[in-house]
């Protein structure tokens, strides 16, 4: 907030010239309180200043309800020369579209008025008013003020109807999103797991997914598409939709799959357009879990022992080159262990001083909460996240967490 009410006016961003502005007019009065319920409660100005010094003077603006200039009510100092001072022309005017109305608004509450309004041979229409002193103020109207204004009003109507426009139509594509985030979650006997997704606008790039890939095995899917708000969000849709429509040769040729995803990726996004992907293959009879990790953070493994498995990257991101290879990995989980998958809005989101949670703190908080139900520790950690920076959330949070039973 800038002092006296100067942020009433636009700054210029440029700093060409110094920033100059017509901050006040003074007007004396006799009694500043009685002065200032006539302005606020008569006219309906606003109270831009009314602060008392140390010496127990008091100083006081008022506003009208547009533009930037304000009153100054000064009161009468001892020994000056009153009759000069209160009771005269102001030379202050006040502009209007509606001169007529006012006039009869003011009127009706009390104000008076010198003469009605008129027309002039000079144009327009004005009249004038006095204050409870007789201090006297111009009040005047103009053809081309008055089309500005309406051309101004339609200007913001069709503005606020766009604007309402585009609200509604995000709020259709946040919830179509939701609904592609994964709706049943497949039972598995051996794997305890969960979600969750906190976006940081109304729709984001984040992907997480739970795909009953037959024969006892689970599919665990995290991405991260490039960019933010609704093109991501159209990228997202479409990775969802590469990956489910391909899963069914994950079991049986899981590189041409990998190929299949990226190619259709690649040539259905514009050619900046990527995503980050960790794909996981969870067989439940065997427990073990096959992974490719195509340019996403490393999946972490908490081991019932306490040690941390780092699942890192074994190939390159998606969508960015045609000719695209990612191999799988494997790994074995044993009962207690705890899989961790997740996006960069967990791990560099920062505090408000600058600092970034990161990977430690995730493995720290996968400490503290692992003997907690999956859905209750990703939320609890999620959440915590995103008050690093309340109502300032930079990135979406996502985390899948699953226990092996």
């Amino acid at each position: 907030m800038l002092p006296f009410g100067i942020d009433r006016s636009l700054l210029r961003l440029d700093g060409g010239d110094p920033y100059l502005c017509l901050h006040f007019v003074i007007v004396f009065v006799r009694d500043q309180e009685r002065s200032l319920r006539f302005y606020v409660e008569k006219l309906g100005f606003s109270v831009a200043v009314d602060h008392t010094f140390d010496d127990g003077r008091r100083w006081i603006e008022v506003s009208p309800p547009d533009g930037s200039a304000n009153i100054g009510l000064a009161p009468i100092q001892e020994g000056a020369e009153i009759e000069s001072l209160i009771g005269q022309d102001t030379r202050i005017w006040f502009i209007t579209e509606d001169v007529q109305r006012k006039y009869e608004e003011w009127r009706a509450l009390g104000v008076s008025f010198r003469f009605p309004p008129q027309m002039p041979d000079w144009g327009g229409i004005h009249t004038r008013f006095e204050d409870p002193d007789g201090n006297s103020f111009g009040l005047a109207g103009f053809d081309e003020l008055t089309r500005g204004v309406e051309a101004k009003r339609r200007d913001l109507t069709r503005k606020r109807e766009a604007e309402l426009r585009a609200a509604q139509e995000i709020e259709i594509a946040r919830q179509v999103q939701a609904r592609l985030f994964p709706q049943v979650h497949p039972e598995v006997r051996t794997l305890e797991y969960a979600g969750v997704c906190l976006q940081a606008r109304q729709v984001g790039g984040d992907y997480y997914d739970f795909l009953d890939l037959g024969q006892q095995r689970l599919g665990l899917v995290v991405g991260d598409v490039s960019g933010k708000g609704i093109a991501a969000a159209l990228l997202m849709a479409n990775l969802q939709a590469n990956l489910r429509s391909q899963s069914a040769l994950v079991l049986t040729q899981p590189d041409v799959f990998l190929r299949s995803v990226n190619q259709l990726f690649y040539a259905n996004s514009a050619q900046s357009s990527y995503a980050s992907l960790f794909f996981a293959v969870y067989d439940c009879e065997s427990r073990h879990l096959r992974y490719a990790n195509c340019g996403h953070l490393a999946g972490l493994i908490l081991r019932s022992d306490g040690e941390v498995r780092r699942l890192d990257s074994t190939g390159t991101l998606v969508g960015l080159f045609a000719d695209w290879e990612c191999r799988f990995d494997e790994c074995a989980l044993a009962p207690g262990d705890l899989l961790a998958l997740y996006t960069d809005g967990i791990t560099e989101a920062e505090n408000d001083r600058g600092e970034e949670f990161g990977e430690e703190n995730l493995v720290e908080r996968l400490r503290r909460h692992r003997d907690q139900p999956c859905k209750a520790a990703a939320s609890s950690i999620a959440t915590e996240v995103c008050a690093l920076s309340p109502g300032n959330q930079q990135d979406d949070v996502t985390l899948i967490l699953a226990r092996c039973r």
